[in-house]
Parts: structure tokens; sequence; C-alpha cells
């Protein structure tokens, strides 16, 4: 249970070690026929098809284990971009993510997705480089001053965004940006906290990094507002 990425992995091996095979010896045949069967996309098909096997016997086993069940998101998110990128497997056929948006095993995605975003931000902000930007020696690159937290902050979204953006359905998508929606109303909430400690020293270096962290995230979002 703890080592997904052996079948995961064997499966693509065995994708790639066959293509050859199948491209230059199977599909001639098929075409010769004139069946329109894409011999290399129905070997992956029938493979993936295992894979949904033997994830839905795992899934329930490994539900409460935190670490195991991440370990497993990972893996198959990993899985299912090479299959994509590198193989051509088609988004209309059986993948992993449909076993990922069953409901217990999702509502647990989300759950553990959610308690290891807190978990960053509260790492992130008690940091002693919290408020200091990473590029404040280069002035090209840092017109905007953000300070460290905040650009680490977008980074957890946006790594948020493409765990999610491969879910089958808009619905399932939609509750990712719930819990996204969550995490942005949490950080504004710790960052009036903070702003509320500085207000004596309004024009003081950890009040102007709030401002400009409010500033770069309002930026940000903007320009993601085009993202369906």
């Amino acid at each position: 249970l703890n080592k997904p990425e052996w079948y995961l992995t064997q499966v693509l091996m065995w994708i790639g070690n066959h293509s050859k095979f199948l491209d230059d010896k199977i599909q001639p045949i098929l075409d010769k026929a004139g069946s329109s069967v894409n011999a290399g996309l129905e070997f992956s098909r029938a493979l993936v098809m295992l894979i949904l096997e033997k994830l839905a016997a795992d899934i329930p086993c490994l539900l409460y284990d935190d670490t195991l069940f991440c370990h497993l998101v990972d893996e198959v998110l990993l899985f299912e971009r090479e299959l994509y990128s590198v193989h051509g497997y088609l988004s209309s056929f059986p993948s992993c993510m449909h076993i990922l948006s069953e409901e217990s095993c999702f509502q647990r995605w989300l759950t553990v997705e959610k308690k290891f975003a807190l978990q960053k931000m509260d790492s992130m902000l008690s940091s002693e480089a919290a408020w200091i930007s990473q590029y404040k020696d280069i002035t090209d690159v840092d017109e905007m001053k953000v300070p460290d937290c905040a650009e680490t902050f977008m980074t957890l979204l946006l790594v948020i965004t493409d765990r999610y953006k491969n879910l089958p359905t808009a619905s399932r998508k939609l509750q990712f940006l719930g819990l996204q929606k969550e995490l942005i109303d949490d950080f504004r909430i710790r960052l009036t906290q903070v702003m509320k400690e500085e207000t004596r020293a309004s024009l003081g270096f950890r009040y102007c990094a709030i401002l400009n962290a409010v500033n770069y995230i309002a930026t940000v979002l903007a320009d993601w507002a085009d993202n369906v």
C-alpha cells in the first residue's frame, strides 16, 4: 500500500516498451482491415483499467492514513501527467481521476489538501523571512516588493489548481475552488491580525510589507480571472 509508484511505473514502462511493436506490427493489420481502432491507445486503455481496479481495492485500506493517502494521490497525479503528455492518452478514456472523484475518496482528498495547505501557511508566516522579498536586491525584478509569504501563498494556490485541473467534472473542480477561496480568506484574516499589531508603526517595514502582499495577491488574482 505504501508503494503505488511500483505498479504505476510498471504500467508506464509497459506502454512505452510496447508502443513500437503496436505501431509497426499491429496497427497496419487493423488499418488493412478497415478498423478505426488505435492499437497503442487500446493497449494503454486496457492497462489503465487494471490500475482503476487496483486503486478501487487499495483506496479503502488507506483512506484514513494521511501519509499513505497523500502519497497515493501524488503518485496518481504524476502518472496521469505522463500518461497524457508522453503517451497521448485521450481525455475521453477512463482515468484515475474518475476514481479520485468518487465521493468518499474525493472528500478525503479535499480534507487532506486543506490540512496540509494550512500547515504550509503556518510555516510560511512564522518564517523569519516571511516579510522579506526574495528579490530585494534585484531592482528590475522586484518592482512590487512582494514579501516571501505572499509569493509562497500564491504558489501554493497555483499548485492546488495544477493538482485538480484534470478532474473530469466541473462540480468537483468548483469544490476545490471553494477550498482555495477559504484559504484566501484565511490568509486575509492572518494578514489583518499581523497588521493590527503594526498599526502604531504604519510606515514601518512590516506594515508596508503587508500592503505590498495584499496588492500583489489582488494583482495575481485579477490575472487569473481569465482562467476558466
